[in-house]
Order: C-alpha cells, then sequence, then structure tokens
C-alpha cells in the first residue's frame, strides 16, 4: 500500500491553499492535528520553510510561515510515530553546517522520524535580505545537498570540499538517530527533476497534474539509472484536495469527493503510476472537521488503496 502524510495546516497559509478557519487557529489547534496524524497512520506530517514574505507576495503568500525546525521539534514532542518531513527546506538561505546541527537534533530528539525535504526557493528578496545567492540557487541547492549528506553522515567531524563550502576538523554533536537521513528533493522543473533523481532519496513533485506525471516519473527513473545511482527512489505526489462523505457545502470543483471506496479508486491511479507516497490534503471549515476527515481517510479509504 502506499504512504499517506500530509502537509500541515495552519503552519503556513498562502491564499493558494489555506482553510478561512486556520486564521483564528491556535496551537492547540496545530497539536490536536498532529495527534490524529500520529493515531491515524499518516506516514508524516510536513512544515514549510520561508524567512520572510515581501509586500508584494503577502497578499497571495500570507507572511505566516511557521518556522519548520521549531514546529517539528515542538510536534516530535508530543507525537510517538508519525515522521516528520521538511516540505520543503530552503536550504541555500542558510550554511549548510547551520542547517545540519538543526536537523541533525530534530532527528536526534524525535528519535529517527525526520525525513528533510529540500527545495530551491523563489522569493528573491528573502535570498537579498540574508546574503544569499538567488542568481545561482540551483548550483548553491547541488552543492548543499551533497554538504548535507556529509554533515548528517555518521562522522562526529565530517569533511566536505566543493566550490562555495568547505569544512573539516569540526565536530557537531548530537548525531542523527537515523544511520542515513532521507533527503527528498522538491519542484518538478527540469532542474529539479534532474536533482532528485542524482540526489535524492525520494521526489516531491510541485503541481503536476496526473497525465504529466508518468513522464516526470519515467523522466527521474532514467535521470537515475544514467547517472549510475542504485539506491531506490521514493516517488511522491500531492494529490487534488479530498473531501470524505457527501459534502453539504461546496468544496470546489477540483475537489475528489464522495463515499470512501469512489475516493479509494480514485487514487488507486497514483501506485498505478509508480507513485510511492500520496500527499493528502482535505476540505474543512474547522479543526474538528479536518481531524474527523482525517480519522475517516485512515479508517476507510487507506485500506483500500492497493486493492
Amino acid at each position: 500500500m502506499p504512504a499517506y502524510g500530509m502537509q500541515l495546516p495552519i503552519q503556513s497559509q498562502s491564499t493558494m491553499y489555506a482553510e478561512p478557519w486556520e486564521a483564528a487557529a491556535t496551537v492547540d489547534d496545530l497539536a490536536d492535528i498532529a495527534r490524529t496524524a500520529d493515531r491515524a497512520g499518516f506516514d508524516y506530517i510536513a512544515s514549510c520553510d520561508h524567512v520572510a514574505i515581501p509586500r508584494r507576495l503577502a497578499d497571495a503568500m500570507s507572511t505566516v510561515w511557521y518556522d519548520p525546525v521549531a514546529t517539528l521539534s515542538f510536534l516530535a514532542g508530543i507525537t510517538t510515530r508519525v515522521r516528520l518531513m521538511s516540505h520543503v527546506a530552503v536550504v541555500g538561505l542558510r550554511h549548510p553546517l547551520v542547517t545540519a546541527k538543526q536537523y541533525a537534533t530534530l532527528d536526534h530528539l524525535s528519535g529517527g522520524r525526520l525525513i528533510l525535504g529540500v527545495g530551491a526557493g523563489h522569493v528573491r528578496e528573502e535570498f537579498d535580505a540574508v546574503g544569499a545567492d538567488f542568481a545561482g540557487r540551483g548550483g548553491v541547492l547541488d552543492e548543499t545537498v551533497d554538504a548535507l549528506r556529509a554533515a548528517l553522515g555518521p562522522e562526529e567531524y565530517p569533511e566536505f570540499a566543493g566550490e562555495r563550502f568547505a569544512f573539516s576538523g569540526l565536530g557537531q554533536r548530537p548525531r542523527p538517530a537515523q544511520d542515513r537521513v532521507p533527503i527528498w528533493v522538491g519542484g518538478s522543473s527540469p532542474a529539479a527533476v534532474r536533482r532528485a533523481a542524482v540526489r535524492g532519496d525520494g521526489w516531491l513533485p510541485q503541481g503536476d497534474p496526473r497525465d504529466r506525471l508518468p513522464a516526470q516519473i519515467a523522466k527521474v527513473r532514467a535521470l537515475r539509472e544514467a547517472a549510475g545511482v542504485e539506491e531506490p527512489i521514493v516517488i511522491g505526489t500531492i494529490a487534488e484536495p479530498l473531501y470524505v462523505g457527501e459534502a453539504s457545502w461546496g468544496v470546489g470543483r477540483r475537489t475528489v469527493a464522495g463515499k470512501p471506496d469512489e475516493i479509494a479508486e480514485s487514487l488507486r491511479a497514483y501506485p498505478a503510476m509508480g507513485v510511492d507516497q500520496i500527499q493528502v490534503r482535505f476540505r474543512s471549515r474547522s479543526r474538528t472537521e479536518l481531524t474527523d476527515q482525517m480519522a475517516a481517510f485512515a479508517a476507510d479509504v487507506a485500506p483500500h488503496l492497493d486493492e
């Protein structure tokens, strides 16, 4: 059965996906949703990353973006099994040793539940504000992933030498609890697809419609084989919004809604394409409606995803 996880509400409130109730939501709401995911068998919960949003983008993106390390560390302390994903960390905003220190600590404290999702970023102003290279962010991300491989490995004194970053003789403890922290690469541009294929343990496409996914997946696998990477890669997707049951309100024309078996039938198209994990999202008008949707999905839809 494909794994299923979700990006958390509340912690980022872009108008592209945030529900109206999230604007007044509290930390207790966020905690309850994370606990529900933990109980209901969700594979992961995810948190986004932006340092600061310029005024020109604030109306669309909002300025509500919780720090992913702080958020996931808090949630690690109130959950027991669900994995903790950055989706995605804009690692080019920080030196790799800073990123490694933060996420190694998170993995250590959570007992090895981290998935480090990374992406290039797209907001020039936040790169400029912290002195990061926006124009060269693709190359920076490639080298940062390589540096993080070293810095998050088993060695107390990791070593790395690249064009932009180099370190040796500098010890960092605690080490991650995992022998290999999985690094999943986000994005659907040609550069992101290649980066995922060559450097990633997983691929997190962004916005690929169903009819484009098979070709994209084939490209990832072909590029990986051509690069001689033998380790398997986890292929992800972000599903359409879901609503389990007959909605009494307008859930939107793109939402997959209806009986559990109908939703399961629709979602089974993804593993048939070669998808290993499905990121789900639910339409809701309150925290309670969301957690009810999560529980209904886990009990009545997920068991039928591999039929």
